[in-house]
């Protein structure tokens, strides 16, 4: 099983079907902040839509499309974080990721984010790595911000949520650019 140590408070591990119960969970404790910028939360309603989403996370990691990671803080996770979709032949990563609400403010997400990069470049040889976020949600545009992604520019109308349709600014970071 994939785990990666990046200090001594976080881990991130490939998430596993043993993490239903607590996925949920913290899904549960979050999700009027989840539902305003992410389109899978009303799909998600028991511990059962929890665990196929880990199933099939499960899956695409085995094909290589993906990697979909808990945040593990002091030993308890505590959100999401991964490679949405990885293109081979491109090279690139596209980064996701959420927090519990009740971790926000903590410094996680940008330390995660920032140890996933690393890995992505340096173990995966990966070459890009892309991050979206919908125009108005600034806290998770914060994060390429903060690790000095470039802003690239804004897909119009990028993604559907629930009744509306999103503007995304894409950001991107190149290994060269990386320290």
């Amino acid at each position: 099983m994939l785990e990666l140590d990046f200090d001594e408070e976080i881990t991130l591990r490939l998430i596993q079907e043993s993490d239903a119960s607590e996925l949920f969970e913290l899904t549960e404790k979050s999700r009027a902040e989840l539902r305003e910028w992410l389109p899978w939360v009303d799909g998600t309603q028991t511990e059962r839509d929890s665990l196929a989403f880990i199933q099939h996370s499960l899956e695409a990691y085995d094909a290589k499309r993906s990697l979909n990671c808990g945040i593990i803080y002091n030993g308890k996770l505590c959100g999401m974080l991964g490679f949405n979709l990885v293109d081979w032949p491109n090279r690139v990563g596209h980064i996701g990721y959420w927090l519990a609400t009740d971790m926000v403010g903590r410094g996680i997400m940008s330390r995660a984010v920032s140890g996933l990069v690393h890995y992505g470049f340096y173990e995966l040889d990966l070459n890009r790595m892309e991050i979206r976020a919908a125009v108005g949600n600034r806290k998770s545009r914060a994060i390429p911000e903060r690790l000095n992604f470039k802003e690239e520019g804004t897909i119009r109308q990028s993604e559907w949520l629930y009744d509306h349709f999103v503007d995304h600014v894409v950001y991107g970071m190149l290994r060269s650019e990386w320290e």
